[in-house]
């Protein structure tokens, strides 16, 4: 089994808040994520495949194909976009990272398959910052 990466960059804002709590809830539990006038990050999203390399290519996976894919169906989706107003797939969702990558995931893991159906998604990883991010295995 080889596992295939590639790395993707993207701009967005969103706002942790729970709309079931009060604002000094929000803001006791998120901090300065809750503010109500957004916050923005310069996100880094890392998507490996895993299969064995195809006897004619010897890829696991095309990986102009992959960057076509996550472009599309991710990338065009979140960038420059508030996460909360402007993304369909996050809608009555909170905007949290753990919540984005499920989201994600759903959307890409059947693609992948769709374009070689021997290999799959192993995982995908969220870099938020620099110091924080999320990985999702399905």
């Amino acid at each position: 089994m080889v596992f295939v990466s590639r790395r993707e960059h993207f701009n967005a804002a969103h706002r942790l808040y729970n709309p079931q709590w009060s604002d000094q809830k929000n803001e006791e539990v998120f901090g300065r994520c809750a503010n109500v006038n957004w916050h923005g990050h310069n996100f880094e999203l890392i998507v490996t495949v895993k299969g064995n390399p195809d006897p004619d290519t010897g890829f696991v996976f095309d990986m102009k194909k992959m960057g076509d894919l996550v472009k599309e169906f991710i990338i065009e989706k979140v960038d420059h976009k508030n996460l909360n107003v402007d993304v369909p797939f996050m809608e009555g969702k909170l905007a949290s990272c753990e919540n984005l990558i499920i989201e994600f995931w759903k959307i890409l893991a059947p693609k992948i398959k769709e374009v070689r159906p021997d290999s799959a998604l192993h995982s995908l990883k969220l870099y938020e910052t620099p110091n924080n991010f999320v990985e999702y295995f399905g």
